[in-house]
């Protein structure tokens, strides 16, 4: 083992998950951990190294936005450096615009331009742009790698990229960037290993968290997605709203007098699961809750991600299988169990006792399209992409 560290730090919308890696082993992390819940009134830490995993509770101060998580988060790394040099940060950055397009090396023109994307994604680029920031005064020396979620879908064609607008707007940077790319890159690259035969064909990824998206991949491209030019736009989420459209913000607006500010934290922070259920945006909660605004909105949930797989479906022109992935999508039998049941048209056919076991393969022998549930790991991908530029 080498005396150098590496950090990965992935902002999500209620989540901080972040590694500690030897640089020359970027495949074996040496501690994993997450705060999870943040801003929520039951945050908790999850840390886990070989060996060992243990989760305790944080008293909500301490985890009340991401930059006490990350206070957290940098306080549990150090326990673990004993005395090694931290060579490089890797950062999670949500939106890359139309510059960044591979991983690269951070320093302040790209900060400044990264910056001019936060109020695209509210609840990601500034916390991302934050945690660099205090990685940069924690670790003086370390390098700053930026690794983008938009860039793993930069393969899509530009008929699939553009809208419905004036043309020149895409040239000047409206069009769809799709988000979760190193989510999708990370199940890319252990389906090679696992299901290669799949990989070579026709899937549909589904990145089923608090955020949640979709990814038709072709030959293990990138062919369209459910995100567009902002991480609001697909499926519905957490607290965000999905794809809606957009005349009921001018609705609102020109109507109602709701001003830009109301219309942006109810789209992004009083939607989706949250919204519809006047609850919680927590899937574990809704489905143990019981109720009719639970229930409700869980079938709306599942609606959604049904019609979705329809029209990915639809730009592959066929589907040999799907795989589940993030929090809902690796944790939640019961949802998987109805999503598959609705796509019966594909010829999928669901072995129940894999799906409640839920790992790998959870689709029957001779399923026409196979379904499996595959752990994600967007802190590798970063971990990888660092190790490299910074050597």
């Amino acid at each position: 083992m080498s005396d150098r560290r590496i950090l990965t730090l992935n902002a999500g919308s209620s989540s901080l998950k972040f590694g500690l890696y030897d640089p020359d082993a970027p495949d074996a992390p040496l501690e994993t951990g997450a705060v999870e819940g943040v801003g929520g009134p039951s945050p908790r830490m999850r840390l886990k190294t070989p060996g060992r995993t243990r989760e305790e509770a944080l008293d909500p101060a301490a985890a009340a936005d991401q930059g006490a998580a990350l206070a957290v988060a940098l306080s549990a790394v150090r326990e673990e450096l004993h005395g090694a040099t931290m060579e490089a940060v890797g950062h999670r950055v949500v939106h890359g615009g139309e510059r960044f397009s591979a991983p690269a090396l951070l320093d302040a023109d790209a900060l400044d331009y990264l910056a001019g994307y936060e109020k695209f994604a509210p609840l990601h680029q500034p916390f991302n742009l934050a945690g660099v920031r205090a990685a940069q005064a924690a670790f003086p020396g370390a390098a700053q790698v930026a690794c983008f979620d938009t860039a793993f879908h930069r393969t899509m064609a530009p008929e699939v990229e553009a809208y419905g607008l004036p043309y020149e707007m895409y040239g000047q940077g409206i069009r769809r960037y799709g988000f979760h790319g190193l989510s999708y890159e990370a199940i890319a690259r252990k389906l090679a290993a696992q299901a290669p035969e799949l990989l070579a064909g026709r899937v549909i990824v589904a990145h089923l968290g608090s955020g949640a998206s979709m990814c038709a991949m072709k030959g293990g491209r990138s062919v369209a997605t459910t995100m567009g030019f902002s991480p609001l736009d697909g499926l519905v989420m957490s607290t965000r709203c999905g794809h809606m459209d957009p005349g009921v913000v001018f609705h609102l607006m020109e109507n109602e007098g709701w001003s830009e500010e109301a219309v942006s934290n109810l789209l992004y922070r009083k939607s989706g699961l949250l919204g519809l259920s006047g609850e919680s945006g927590d899937m574990r909660a809704l489905l143990e809750s019981g109720s009719a605004g639970a229930a409700r909105a869980i079938d709306i949930w599942v609606h959604r991600a049904t019609r979705e797989i329809g029209s990915l479906a639809a730009a592959l022109q066929g589907v040999d299988g799907i795989v589940f992935t993030a929090g809902i999508g690796e944790r939640s039998a019961a949802i998987r169990a109805r999503i598959c049941a609705a796509l019966g048209w594909l010829g999928l056919d669901l072995d129940a006792g894999a799906n409640d076991a839920g790992a790998g393969e959870i689709s029957a022998p001779g399923s026409a399209c196979r379904a499996l549930v595959i752990e994600t790991d967007e802190e590798g991908v970063i971990a990888r992409a660092a190790a490299a530029l910074a050597g």
